[in-house]
């Protein structure tokens, strides 16, 4: 299995390879972005296809272990102009249906502070705008386990940065999950 952080070498039980220092402990990718799930993920957010947040959650629940039951589900937050131009934000649609399979509670106190893309940038300009994009609102159990979710990883940056906001909210275990990888070359 791949590095969840930096989708290189070998990783051990916890997803995270040996050679990345992330704010999160343990880390699962379904697979890579390629073939039917590229298209998938690319018709869900590029192609109004709403519905596939079913099957993309059902791919998370498959994939994942069993969680604890103090686990919380946090979506990666989404950029307010892509919801509005999709008519409706992708991850918490997913998050909340995987939540659901779950029986797991949804926490959304995670927000996106900017509204830059990052399609097409490379990956300094991933991190410098990763480093600035998430805010907490309101406040989190510090007993909990917080499992953030995102639907690709790129650079790992975002799920960085999202990690070390909850990190520096109060949370001392941070695990992360995403549907697929795509680095960059």
């Amino acid at each position: 299995m791949a590095c969840v952080a930096c989708g290189g070498g070998i990783a051990p039980k916890s997803g995270i390879c040996a050679d990345c220092t992330v704010p999160y402990v343990r880390g699962w990718c379904v697979a890579p972005r390629q073939e039917q799930l590229e298209a998938l993920i690319d018709a869900y957010k590029f192609g109004n296809a709403r519905s596939a947040y079913v099957p993309l959650a059902s791919l998370l629940d498959v994939r994942l272990p069993e969680l604890p039951a103090d686990v919380r589900v946090v979506p990666v937050p989404t950029v307010s102009g892509h919801v509005r131009q999709r008519g409706y934000d992708h991850m918490l649609l997913i998050t909340k249906r995987f939540a659901k399979l779950r029986g797991l509670p949804l926490d959304t106190a995670l927000d996106r502070r900017t509204a830059t893309r990052q399609r097409g940038a490379g990956k300094r300009q991933r991190t410098e705008q990763a480093k600035r994009a998430f805010v907490l609102q309101g406040t989190l159990d510090p007993d909990a386990t917080y499992l953030l979710v995102d639907d690709v990883v790129t650079t790992g940056a975002t799920m960085k940065y999202a990690a070390k906001t909850l990190r520096d909210a109060g949370a001392q275990t941070v695990w992360v999950a995403s549907i697929s990888y795509q680095l960059l070359d």
